[in-house]
This record gives structure tokens, C-alpha cells and sequence, in this order.
């Protein structure tokens, strides 16, 4: 088990320029030097976007040269483009029944299945979720991936990914829930579960033993699937080496026990390079790991980051972080 341990390393500095104002909101901490093949020395980052109530799931969209992401309590997707900047790109995203009802209930992790369609995990309707319309012409009209395990229905996928076969891999935590807890009334299956749903529809259980499954992604090759948990008992990421339709081996590939207090976030989404370097979401802002764990750097933030998403050429990593969107790039 790998610990946060105090860092001797040198810190450089870099700023935020915000669209309102010019405003010095962070720092990246170099750890180790294999970081500056990732981040280029003085590379600054900026916000695009801002106002929302809980920014989630950022994706790029390289066909229409666009970021897409949730705002998640406002049950909306959002557009943006260096063009035009910010705009409304579908809405409703997660929940389309007519009763009303709290919480955190639009869309939350965002992607693309093997065929370019976006997929969604749908926290109100407490599904895997795939829009029936083309990227450039968006409209709530969802198809239904998968909403049940063995008749229950899910409490409120969070983040997903697809590997090269097509199969579809994601988490299901509570937070889309009224409560966002365990205890919700209307929660009906009793555990946290990881699944993966196989070409034919078929959802297999892969893990239940993470309280607070969150993000989620693929190691080049996808022999090996690292998993967030967000529990603030148990604040780690978790590696499986995955086999058929199983996950084994389950081990901590990192934990944030230890790491200061008053750091905002947990382990959450994540994203991971062609070379297998993994962005992820924690506390303080993101963590940069290579594929063997060694953590290279952190990019310290203000706020707290929920996900992250990379340009189709792996120059610029987007941000979500909290009522912000953020586009930080890392190299030229």
C-alpha cells in the first residue's frame, strides 16, 4: 500500500487566467522529473467556462471540435468551442420523468461507444443511458443500455468506459440519489457495485466490495482496470487485472491517506494516456501517476475537480472543477 508521504521536491508556480480576470488560483508540483515530458515548464491553464452548480463527465468531442460535459444538479449538458465559448448543448440530460425530484439527477460521466454515439450515465434515471441522435444535432431521446442487475434497478451510474470489444464497464454509487446515501429509500440494490455489460446486454456484477466506486478507466492493452473509490475511510485507487468477464487480483494501486488536511475532492474521475500516464481527480485537485503508480506530479487547485478529459492529440487536459471548466495546456 502506497502512502502520501511529505514532498521535498521543488514546486513551480504557474498561473490561472480566468475569463473574467486575470487570478492566481494554483500550482503544479513537479514530484518527479519524469513530468516534464507530460507538462512543459511554465504551462499555464485557464478557465473557459464557469457558473455552473456541480460540473461533471467532460468529454472531447474531436468530430465537432468541442468539449461537452454535465452540470449535474441542473440536469444539463454544456457545449463549449473556442469559438462561441459556452453553450447549452442538451437538456435534459439525466432524468425525464415528469415527477419532480431533488438531488443530483442530470447526466454525469460522458462517452463514446465504439461507434461515435455519446453514452451516458444517467443519475435521475438511474441508467446507462445512449443518445438517439447525431453529436452535431443533439435531443433527449435516450436508448436504454442497462438499468437493472438481476431486476434491481441501479442507484446511480457515475462514470463509465468501453474497451476495444465494445463492452461497456461502469460504476454505480449513490450520489445520484435524493440522499446520496446507502439508506435511501428508494436505493434497491444493497451494495456499490462495478459492472460490465457485454455486447449482448448481458450486466455482470464485477466488484461489490468498494464502498464508493467512482471513476474508472482502462490501462493501455486493458489487462488492467484502475477504479476510484471516494469513501473518505477508504480514499484509494484500486488496480484489477481483468480476465474474461472478471476482475482478479484487486489491490491498492494508490492512496491518498495521509495527503494534508483541508484538501478539497477525493478520488474520483480519471483519465489515462496512450503511454499510460493516469490524470486523476483527488484531493487538492489532479494526480499524475505513471502505469506503475509512481506519482509524477499534482496540478493543485482551488476548487475541486470531479474529471478530466484529454484532446484527441494528449496537448491539453480539460477540467471540470466544481462550478468551473478548465482547459490547462500541457504542451505545445
Amino acid at each position: 500500500m502506497k502512502k502520501v508521504t511529505s514532498l521535498t521536491l521543488c514546486t513551480m508556480l504557474f498561473c490561472f487566467n480566468s475569463i473574467s480576470q486575470n487570478k492566481f488560483i494554483g500550482n503544479i508540483e513537479r514530484i518527479n522529473p519524469a513530468l516534464d515530458a507530460i507538462i512543459m515548464p511554465g504551462a499555464k491553464a485557464e478557465i473557459i467556462a464557469e457558473g455552473f452548480k456541480w460540473s461533471e463527465g467532460p468529454l472531447w468531442l474531436e468530430k465537432i471540435n468541442a468539449l461537452i460535459f454535465s452540470d449535474v444538479p441542473e440536469n444539463k449538458i454544456y457545449k463549449w468551442t473556442a469559438a462561441k465559448g459556452k453553450e447549452l448543448y442538451l437538456t435534459p440530460s439525466g432524468y425525464t420523468d415528469t415527477v419532480k425530484r431533488g438531488g443530483e439527477m442530470g447526466s454525469n460521466g460522458l462517452l463514446l461507444n465504439n461507434k461515435g454515439q455519446l453514452v451516458l450515465c444517467q443519475d435521475g434515471n438511474r441508467q446507462m443511458g445512449m443518445m438517439n441522435a447525431p453529436l452535431d444535432h443533439p435531443a433527449p431521446n435516450f436508448i436504454t443500455i442497462a438499468a437493472r442487475y438481476k431486476g434491481k434497478r441501479f442507484s446511480s451510474p457515475n462514470d463509465a468506459v468501453y474497451n476495444k470489444a465494445g463492452e461497456l464497464f461502469f460504476t454505480d454509487p449513490p450520489y445520484g440519489l435524493e440522499t446520496k446515501s446507502d439508506t435511501d429509500p428508494k436505493k434497491e440494490i444493497p451494495f456499490n457495485g462495478v459492472y460490465k455489460v457485454k455486447k449482448n446486454g448481458e450486466v455482470i456484477l464485477l466488484v461489490d466490495s468498494i464502498p464508493r466506486p467512482n471513476g474508472i478507466a482502462f490501462l493501455p492493452g486493458e489487462k488492467k482496470l484502475i477504479i476510484a473509490c471516494s469513501d473518505a475511510k477508504k480514499p484509494n485507487w484500486y488496480v484489477y487485472d481483468v480476465k474474461d468477464d472478471a476482475l482478479t487480483n484487486g489491490k491498492i494501486f494508490y492512496s491518498t491517506i495521509g495527503s494534508p488536511k483541508g484538501e478539497r475532492g477525493a478520488p474520483d474521475g480519471m483519465k489515462v494516456d496512450s503511454k499510460g500516464n493516469i490524470f486523476a481527480s483527488g484531493p487538492g485537485g489532479i494526480w499524475i501517476f505513471n502505469s506503475e503508480a509512481k506519482l509524477l506530479g499534482k496540478l493543485h487547485l482551488t476548487e475541486q475537480a470531479s474529471n478530466c478529459a484529454l484532446s484527441t492529440d494528449e496537448k491539453i487536459l480539460y477540467i471540470t472543477n466544481n462550478m468551473q471548466v478548465l482547459k490547462f495546456k500541457m504542451r505545445d
